[in-house]
């Protein structure tokens, strides 16, 4: 199947949810925002299987995907197909969230594309909304842009806590133990990775 690399999430066709939501169990929950193929779930997953496991996705082809992977897996892993600037708080309940994860995001490098890009206040606020207060929110980019902007975002909203010290990128590596195939890749041909790590307040 060929899945399209980029999705302008502005358009029409995403403002409402049609996506399916989790079937929650009470067990804690770790979200990614735009989880792809959910490469770094399905390995959070194996590593402590007794949490529930959700990625939120605006591209429906890798959605339906890696829900048959985990269907076929019977792993705790399930996509949602939604724009998640506009749809979190429709998927979760507040403080329903213990962590959260912003794996590499798209750049959107041209200046006429920057409003597509996914980390901005509305983001910022439905995470302050979902996230249970202690919940982790750790983002990581290789594209210098990306990763100071996502931490302007956040350093704005007074709901979260720069673990690293104020304005301070996280230099302590990825704490989760478990790699997106994008992080892979910039780790394997040496691109610098920025990182940054906050607590819901």
């Amino acid at each position: 199947m060929r899945i399209r690399q980029h999705v302008n999430p502005n358009q029409v066709h995403f403002a409402r949810f049609r996506g399916e939501r989790p079937v929650l169990d009470g067990r804690p929950i770790e979200l990614e925002v735009g989880c792809a193929d959910a490469q770094f779930l399905f390995e959070r997953a194996a590593q402590d299987p007794a949490r529930h496991y959700v990625g939120l996705e605006i591209r429906e082809d890798l959605v339906k995907l890696v829900n048959r992977r985990a269907r076929a897996q019977s792993v705790p892993v399930h996509a949602v197909f939604c724009q998640a600037q506009l749809h979190m708080t429709e998927i979760f309940t507040p403080a329903a969230v213990d962590r959260v994860y912003i794996n590499f995001p798209d750049p959107w490098f041209k200046r006429r594309h920057h409003g597509r890009r996914m980390v901005d206040a509305a983001l910022a606020a439905g995470i302050a909304t979902v996230a249970r207060p202690g919940a982790d929110v750790f983002v990581q980019s290789d594209v210098w842009d990306i990763a100071l902007d996502a931490m302007a975002t956040f350093e704005s909203d007074e709901r979260f806590a720069n673990l690293a010290g104020d304005w301070t990128f996280w230099r302590a590596g990825n704490p989760y133990g478990v790699r997106s195939w994008r992080e892979q890749n910039a780790e394997d041909t040496g691109l610098p990775i920025w990182r940054i790590l906050y607590r819901r307040s």
